[in-house]
């Protein structure tokens, strides 16, 4: 009969065969760590530079506005700026991002993760011709609370997405510049519009 030390003596529990499978997984981890270092690839600390923000929107004046605790967490971990504008009548949030990431994500999820429901999602184009660029919009409810929301995401050489998912592979295999702002732009609906 075959023994474990007999047919694999490499996988026996011994204190020279751990030694040596750490020590082996910490060059491992070494060369990764020198590589990623040394690559062309790598992807810049997250940047908190002020970025310039428009003094009107849609031919109205903007004003900044403050971002809440958790909008300002979630600020300081963002691989770019975010800003908060209004006119008095919709929020305007510029997502700004010079390379791509998962967290610039829909706005669908942010407004899910504080509770409301997400309605009517769909494609919309911009201005009224047809070859206008499309963006997507919801309407997000919460209690008595009714939002229109809408957003896009432009490249640095005007090409739009309204699919966050669609943007980030674009990004990623070169097909899109950056740097990149996503655009949403949020007002209250009265009751019974939608």
């Amino acid at each position: 009969m075959k023994t474990l030390e007999n047919t694999m003596p490499w996988m026996l529990n011994t204190f020279a065969h751990r030694v040596l499978g750490k020590s082996l997984f910490g060059a491992a981890m070494l060369a990764c760590a020198l590589w990623g270092a040394g690559s062309d690839a790598a992807i810049p600390a997250p940047s908190h530079a002020a970025t310039e923000l428009p003094a009107h929107w849609q031919g109205q004046p903007v004003r900044p506005l403050a971002m809440s605790a958790v909008e300002q967490r979630f600020a300081e971990r963002f691989p770019g700026t975010i800003a908060r504008l209004t006119d008095g009548r919709q929020i305007v949030v510029l997502r700004d991002v010079a390379v791509p990431t998962r967290m610039l994500h829909p706005a669908a999820d942010c407004y899910r993760a504080i509770g409301y429901r997400i309605e009517g999602e769909r494609l919309e184009r911009t201005a009224e011709h047809a070859d206008a660029p499309v963006q997507r919009c919801f309407t997000a409810r919460k209690g008595d609370v009714q939002l229109r929301v809408c957003e896009q995401i432009e490249d640095a050489h005007g090409q739009r997405f309204a699919d966050t998912s669609a943007w980030y592979w674009a990004a990623a295999l070169g097909r899109s510049q950056g740097p990149w702002r996503a655009v949403t732009v949020t007002r209250a609906l009265s009751a019974g519009s939608t």
